[in-house]
């Protein structure tokens, strides 16, 4: 059975004065129906670009994206039309993401009134039944975003991602902006509604803490390209790629009484509009040799579902 989803050599460039923005260049990963599969990286290394990307709501310079095994890329507006009722987004910031002119039951209402023909009392119950699954009530409706607190916005913004009955979610950083206390209660509800509807995931983030708690598989991402993909284990337990430790080597303990050696990176991650050559981690790796400036590291499977972008990776010893 194929994958819900599949990115096949992906590719984003976005042109500026004085060259182009290599955004995402070549990601390929798959996605089976039912799982959350997360991805890590540092700000700026392309994966907003990768989600909104798979949505087709920002066209790709190359590439493919299968759904059900249908290249969106190639469907013609109205095909594109309806696939979009199996697909949402949750953006990263609830402040921005709901229009402030408008009642909650009109935001919650206005895919409905988009792709359905719900209309009147059977539109109104749809909304409360939405509202509801998010921890809402009917008291909620006639009010506006800007007398909500970011988590009650955030729990508006994932009802309506769910008011068309979607298969599919991507998530992109929806608990950033939000104080730690209700990103748990926003991560509990995002987990709760997979089990109870079936939902399948893409969950982007920088924090490495909230993907161990929420995602099946990881990516990790580095200056528009994937280094490593595994399974929640495979990324925390046995880290093979360099960014992959350094990243996980930042985490901070609980426990005080522990202790850790910190992986420091040394200088900054390079301009995307002039990435170095070969593998674009090596200005920066402590493993680098002369030949990771030339070639272009691959994905490789080194045990069953775990794939890293490095000939040189070492067992984490330091971790």
């Amino acid at each position: 059975m194929p994958p819900l989803v599949q990115a096949i050599d992906l590719v984003k460039h976005f042109p500026v004065p004085g060259g182009v923005v290599h955004a995402v260049d070549g990601v390929s990963f798959s996605i089976e129906e039912g799982e959350t599969v997360g991805l890590v990286g540092e700000s700026g290394c392309g994966k907003t670009t990768v989600g909104r990307t798979m949505l087709n709501l920002i066209y790709p310079t190359a590439g493919e994206l299968h759904f059900e095994g249908r290249d969106i890329f190639m469907l013609k507006p109205r095909e594109l039309q309806t696939l979009r009722r199996k697909m949402a987004i949750v953006f990263q910031n609830p402040y921005s993401s709901l229009n402030p002119r408008m009642k909650i039951k009109d935001i919650v209402a206005e895919p409905l009134r988009t792709h359905t023909d719900l209309r009147g009392e059977a539109l109104r119950e749809r909304v409360l039944e939405l509202l509801d699954q998010v921890g809402l009530t009917k008291q909620h409706l006639l009010r506006y975003p800007h007398e909500f607190s970011g988590g009650q916005r955030q729990r508006i913004a994932i009802a309506r991602a769910l008011a068309l009955k979607p298969k599919f979610i991507v998530f992109d950083e929806p608990t950033s902006a939000l104080d730690v206390s209700v990103q748990a209660q926003v991560l509990n509800l995002i987990g709760d509604l997979q089990r109870e509807l079936g939902l399948t995931y893409f969950f982007i983030s920088h924090n490495l803490s909230v993907v161990e708690h929420i995602a099946d598989r990881i990516m990790i991402m580095y200056l528009g390209k994937i280094a490593e993909i595994g399974t929640r284990e495979n990324i925390f337990d046995h880290p093979l790629h360099p960014y992959t430790q350094a990243l996980l080597s930042a985490i901070p303990l609980v426990d005080p009484d522990q202790t850790k050696q910190a992986i420091l990176l040394v200088g900054d991650i390079p301009s995307p509009v002039n990435p170095p050559a070969g593998c674009r981690f090596h200005t920066r790796c402590p493993l680098a040799v002369p030949a990771c400036q030339e070639k272009v590291p691959q994905l490789k499977e080194m045990s069953p579902g775990h794939w890293v972008a490095c000939p040189y990776t070492t067992p984490p010893q330091m971790l």
